[in-house]
């Protein structure tokens, strides 16, 4: 894992509905396998009627001069940060080169609409993690991926922060502030031994253990903890603590504590989490359940833009949710 993983979110993440809608070729290894949440796996005896079977998106050899290329539809419209082009596996196989392009637009666009290019033509090697920050700072939500000319990828990964346009939302409803898509995001945990600790702000129910965030066996005094940036400031209407699939590691308790932080680094906000008020006392857990916690159990708070979870003494969570309505 790199900084950007602990820092952003993976805009390219398929739980977030990212796809690949097109590749000029992908003869060896389908497109679809570039942005899988998984790390990319090696299968020694594996072949298919294209030849060896490879974990990642692998297009033939170019005889004609021209280069491939493929568009990703991003989950979530977002800021990118950096990116990731792993050639794990990839040996012989890999593009000596990659260049990748954005665009913002609510429809798939073609080859006249306006590109950026956010990452100029960079050197690739063989079986390695490439991680390279991006400059560019408006928010988009489409990718086009150059491979120069042809090759393989394991994995792209595309770190970033959600965008949402909260000025089209209606301040008398209540929305989903923890809401991955509605540009939440998790700022920092002393741990996450399993699971994907940023699964907890996705939406749906988890689809197994290792859909949500589990700490290992506490063997010491204290608790284990996250902390979350909501999307928008709000005030706190209803939170909602799910241990779906988690029915003999499931947290005793937890609490919750919230704060309204006008500036700071991810540093100094984990550091003052510490000593942010108290939103919700503690409260038993119970196996496999979504545990719903209305307004009325809560302590009284004004407007917040940060929680901190608190679980007692360590277990798994498969989903956190704060519903409230936004605030000035």
């Amino acid at each position: 894992m790199t900084e950007f993983a602990d820092k952003y979110v993976n805009l390219a993440s398929p739980k977030l509905g990212c796809e690949v809608v097109f590749a000029t070729d992908d003869s060896f290894a389908a497109k679809e396998r570039m942005i899988q949440d998984h790390d990319p796996i090696w299968v020694p005896d594996k072949y298919d009627t294209y030849g060896k079977w490879m974990d990642g998106w692998e297009s033939k050899r170019r005889r004609d001069g021209r280069h491939d290329w493929a568009i990703i539809k991003l989950g979530v419209m977002g800021v990118i940060e950096a990116v990731d082009i792993d050639t794990s596996h990839f040996t012989g196989n890999y593009p000596p080169a990659v260049m990748i392009e954005a665009s913002a637009s609510e429809d798939q666009p073609t080859k006249d609409s306006q590109w950026f290019t956010i990452l100029a033509p960079t050197s690739l090697g063989p079986n390695a993690s490439h991680v390279r920050e991006v400059s560019y700072n408006q928010p988009v939500n489409w990718l086009r991926v150059h491979m120069l000319p042809d090759g393989g990828i394991a994995r792209l990964r595309v770190y970033g922060k959600p965008f949402c346009d909260w000025s089209t939302k209606d301040p008398d409803e209540i929305h989903e502030l923890s809401l991955m898509v509605n540009g939440a995001r998790v700022l920092g945990y002393n741990d996450a031994h399993y699971g994907k600790v940023w699964s907890i702000l996705t939406e749906g129910r988890g689809e197994n253990m290792g859909d949500g965030w589990e700490t290992r066996r506490r063997r010491e005094p204290g608790n284990d903890w996250v902390v979350v940036s909501l999307g928008q400031k709000g005030t706190v209407e209803r939170i909602e603590v799910d241990t779906c699939h988690f029915k003999g590691n499931f947290p005793e308790s937890c609490a919750i504590d919230a704060a309204c932080v006008d500036f700071g680094t991810t540093e100094s906000i984990i550091t003052q989490s510490m000593i942010w008020g108290r939103l919700m006392e503690r409260k038993k857990l119970s196996a496999d359940n979504i545990h719903i916690f209305t307004k009325e159990e809560l302590n009284e708070f004004g407007p917040i833009t940060h929680v901190r979870l608190n679980i007692y003494p360590d277990g798994g969570i498969s989903r956190f949710r704060v519903f409230g309505k936004l605030a000035d």
